[in-house]
């Protein structure tokens, strides 16, 4: 996740951070270096605009400074909501969202983030019962290898042509919101179709957040992986078997003492 500050970082950002913390009125030292005091300010300033509590300054911290925070953003309770549901310690969503998210479920234009892939666009028009080397489209949009990617809205672009050749395998292929889960996914996921739960993915972060329950629900594997904080056994079925390559069992553990300091009390959901 791009543009983040965390603990550790320095320099003008931080320093312009710390003096709209004080403006907002939350004590935090004009010292340029994001501190635990830094973070504690950003903890608070996230409580007070009902985002998730993580202390880390990111870009839906920083709409709400600058007034355009939305009611779409994931909140604490949609995190306490989703940790009940699963039965797993908050600090648990929290290392996921953390970790797994993309860290903003909406573009700038207001449409769900999505991420193309054409080589499985290949493989749903084959469930299709159509051949796809048949058909004629651009390399970016059907191939069998990944790749590809335009990124941000231009996804959108090669989402609409593939729509052009099957609506529901074109939006079967992408994955959508915070978590990127695949369209693939909507009947396992107990969705009507592929199109309610791209449907449901736009109407926010929070119904983002549910579509990861109902993914984890579906999956007792990964779910139970969760339970027990076996994070290799997580960050493999969640991410594939290059998880190890990108640390995402290292963060994720990290994340979660992290997350669990602040919730010394807490038990599991």
């Amino acid at each position: 996740m791009d543009n983040l500050l965390t603990l550790g970082a320095t320099g003008r950002a931080v320093a312009d951070l710390q003096q709209t913390l004080n403006r907002a009125g939350v004590r935090a030292p004009a010292t340029g270096l994001y501190d635990e005091a830094t973070a504690q300010a950003v903890r608070a300033i996230q409580q007070r605009a009902g985002l998730v509590e993580d202390g880390i300054c990111g870009p839906k911290t920083r709409a709400y400074l600058a007034g355009l925070a939305s009611g779409r953003l994931l909140t604490e309770q949609d995190i306490a909501d989703a940790a009940r549901a699963l039965d797993v310690p908050i600090a648990a969503i929290k290392a996921v969202n953390n970790v797994e998210s993309r860290g903003e479920g909406f573009l700038p234009d207001g449409r769900p983030v999505i991420l193309f892939e054409r080589h499985v666009f290949w493989d749903r028009l084959k469930k299709a019962g159509i051949d796809p080397a048949t058909v004629t489209a651009p390399a970016t949009v059907l191939c069998q290898e990944r790749g590809g990617y335009a990124g941000g809205a231009a996804e959108y672009g090669r989402l609409a042509i593939a729509m052009r050749i099957h609506e529901a395998a074109a939006l079967e292929s992408a994955s959508w919101g915070l978590f990127q889960i695949m369209g693939y996914h909507w009947q396992a996921m107990g969705y009507s179709s592929v199109a309610d739960y791209v449907e449901r993915q736009k109407a926010g972060e929070g119904e983002q957040l549910q579509a990861l329950v109902r993914f984890l629900n579906a999956n007792p594997t990964l779910l139970n992986a969760l339970r027990a904080q076996k994070w290799p056994a997580f960050a493999k079925g969640y991410n594939g078997a290059d998880y190890a390559a990108n640390l995402y069992d290292a963060k994720l553990a990290r994340a979660f003492d992290r997350f669990t300091a602040m919730h010394p009390a807490e038990e599991p959901a």
